[in-house]
């Protein structure tokens, strides 16, 4: 559902709380069920749009990227677009939340996406602009060494749930308010998952799992900021029943820079010149991310004035090019003067035509204050 809207597809508005949201759901549900429209494309076309709609907004964190970022893959910051709901599973997945369980349900024994991880690096202003190589150290579940994941002790292999049928659920028949529907529950027998163990795994004790330390690099590109979020694909919780291993999403922050601003893809800085140097032009070092640089002030400066520096700037990530580097040039004005500064700033005046009688004036009056006169 790449480019939609999914307040306008439940028919809520923005600010719609998690209830009005459910029960949004809830009515377009009942009206767009495949179990109610068997054989209409269209129908199931449209559950499952509110299906989507509804995965990302009942869930604050998934519901919050799509607010920021117009998607709810953790990917905002445009590393890599993605429009991959997989990991939802199936229709059913949420209706026993919803309707506690009065719907029938596809694939809920079939293979599911492992859960998401996520970590905070941080970053110097150095390491964002060039890109760098981090380790970053999770602990996950992965497949059990011991029984390669069946959760069966070695050498013996799980049976299939003779009461399910392997399929993990048992179908019923249900009658509502709203008509009869055949409702799945799960297997009291092999609790869902289709498998008799007999005699379990002494390492992972039958779950097939095991925490695992894992260090992993991460390769981080330049021209990366703050609030940039980097998913690492098939690097989260191992996949239940076959399904593919969950994401990694890698969550950006970035030392601020003492010296260093970064507005997009450009630095700012500010450098300081005195009056002198302003007026009659000089040649200036400048800090860049790459090294000092020499730039030549015009004479005639006047305070506020900005230079740039062309592809001194941020590069863009996965991009080509780097932005540039902005100087804005103030002009430090004397706080105070000596008697030999003063007078050589008087004859600056008068070379302009400018009037120094003030000055003499304000010079009299003092001493006559001293004299008593």
């Amino acid at each position: 559902m790449a480019n939609k809207d999914y307040y306008e597809t439940l028919g809520v508005g923005k600010d719609a709380g998690e209830e009005e949201i459910k029960k949004a759901f809830k009515k377009g549900a009942l009206k767009y069920h495949p179990d109610r429209n068997p054989d209409n494309k269209e129908a199931e076309d449209k559950f499952k749009e509110m299906n989507e709609a509804y995965q990302v907004l009942s869930n604050s964190e998934k519901r919050a990227r799509y607010d920021q970022y117009g998607t709810a893959d953790a990917n905002g910051s445009g590393f890599e677009g993605s429009s991959d709901f997989s990991g939802f599973g199936g229709f059913g997945d949420i209706f026993g939340d919803i309707f506690g369980g009065g719907f029938s349900s596809r694939n809920q024994n079939g293979p599911k996406k492992g859960a998401d991880l996520e970590y905070n690096i941080n970053l110097t202003f150095e390491e964002s602009v060039f890109g760098v190589e981090k380790d970053v150290s999770i602990t996950r579940n992965e497949k059990c060494g011991d029984c390669n994941g069946s959760g069966a002790k070695a050498g013996t292999t799980p049976k299939t749930c003779d009461k399910c049928g392997g399929n993990g659920q048992i179908k019923v028949q249900r009658n509502t308010a709203f008509g009869s529907f055949a409702s799945m529950s799960t297997c009291d027998k092999c609790g869902g998952s289709g498998k008799i163990i007999s005699e379990p795994c002494k390492t992972c004790h039958g779950s097939g799992k095991q925490r695992k330390n894992r260090k992993i690099k991460v390769n981080i590109p330049g021209g990366v900021d703050t609030g940039n979020v980097m998913p690492l694909r098939g690097q989260g919780e191992q996949g239940e029943k076959g399904g593919p291993a969950g994401d990694l999403y890698i969550n950006i922050r970035v030392t601020p820079h003492k010296t260093f601003k970064r507005k997009g893809i450009d630095i700012h800085i500010e450098s300081h010149i005195s009056f002198g140097y302003a007026s009659m032009g000089t040649e200036i070092k400048v800090p860049t991310v790459d090294g000092d640089v020499k730039y030549k002030v015009p004479g005639g400066t006047q305070s506020g004035t900005v230079f740039r520096l062309k592809g001194k700037g941020i590069p863009r990530v996965n991009g080509h090019g780097r932005g540039d580097q902005y100087v804005k040039v103030i002009v430090d004005i004397p706080k105070s003067l000596n008697d030999k500064q003063k007078e050589a700033l008087k004859v600056f005046m008068q070379a302009n035509g400018e009037s120094v009688e003030i000055f003499e004036e304000n010079k009299k009056s003092f001493v006559d204050k001293i004299l008593g006169k």
